[in-house]
């Protein structure tokens, strides 16, 4: 049903644009055409006493001015897409040029990049030039989540502070880029139990980290942790192969507070990061995988 209407609003837009070119022809046709309409050429209508209009045609320059535009919009639909669904007979689009100019910029950046290839992130680090390149890959593809100072925000990590969900060496780091991430935490109140327990649950997980809390919630909520232990580990210390937070860290991804964690426990959490292997290439993640390294890297980086 779809592809019918779809179609059938192709054949529509196709044909109220060449209905249109042809009332504009047939308009100036019309608009060139002088007829007398009283003895003095005036079309009757006064104004203000003495202001009469005139029915002059309009002057030659501008009606063949109006004719060339139909002309060239008629040319430019048989040549560039603008009929319904016809491609136009250059074949071009805005999406081919597009995937046109990024294979013109990679194949003009593939020297730049091929002598970062073979080097490891750790000797990365140390090259300015190198790690210009990757603040500006950072600034274009990566700021709009965790920010210009990659400090993040709520549900967008800081990937200066050390703390990684999945782990933080350049090769997961770039791996993250390369793949992408999906978190997803499943709704675990109807296995914690009741409103109250859940409330208890979210005092031990703070205590856990030292958080203010209720110290008598958390003792009662330590026995109900056990559902969140297999992925949190039983020590709240996290999973990393799972992407499961450490809990014991005091770094709170998407805030915390009693209220925050049992909303987060009851109703679950997903978060997501793009994959960026089709829009960077290996070399440039590279390269940006080494930036966002060093980011958490700064006291060892000066050390060096």
């Amino acid at each position: 049903m779809s592809e019918i209407f779809s179609y059938s609003w192709s054949i529509f837009v196709a044909l109220a644009t060449v209905v249109g070119l042809v009332w504009c022809l047939w308009l100036l046709i019309v608009a060139a055409q002088r007829r007398v309409m009283a003895d003095d050429n005036t079309t009757g209508h006064v104004w203000d006493e003495d202001l009469r209009e005139l029915n002059n045609p309009l002057p030659r320059w501008w009606l063949w001015l109006f004719v060339i535009t139909v002309v060239f919009a008629a040319i430019y639909l048989v040549l560039y897409p603008g009929l319904g669904a016809f491609a136009g007979t250059l074949g071009w689009s805005s999406s081919g040029q597009y995937a046109a100019e990024q294979r013109r910029a990679a194949e003009a950046l593939t020297p730049v990049y091929a002598k970062y290839a073979a080097t490891p992130a750790e000797q990365l680090v140390k090259d300015g030039a190198a790690m210009g390149i990757g603040a500006r890959l950072f600034a274009n593809n990566c700021a709009g989540c965790h920010g210009a100072n990659a400090q993040g925000s709520t549900g967008f990590p800081n990937l200066t502070d050390g703390d990684w969900l999945y782990g933080g060496t350049p090769a997961t780091i770039a791996e993250t880029i390369t793949k992408g991430r999906h978190g997803v935490m499943p709704p675990m109140g109807a296995a914690v139990g009741s409103a109250d327990d859940v409330r208890n649950l979210a005092n031990y997980v703070l205590s856990l980290s030292g958080a203010p809390h209720s110290s008598s919630a958390a003792a009662l909520g330590k026995a109900k942790f056990a559902p969140c232990a297999a992925c949190h580990g039983p020590d709240g210390k996290g999973n990393p192969a799972l992407g499961a937070p450490n809990l014991t860290d005091k770094v709170w991804l998407h805030g915390f507070g009693e209220q925050t964690i049992a909303a987060i426990v009851t109703g679950g959490k997903s978060n997501l990061m793009p994959a960026f292997e089709g829009r960077l290439t290996p070399q440039q993640i590279h390269l940006l995988g080494a930036y966002v390294w060093s980011l958490s890297q700064k006291t060892a980086v000066a050390s060096n």
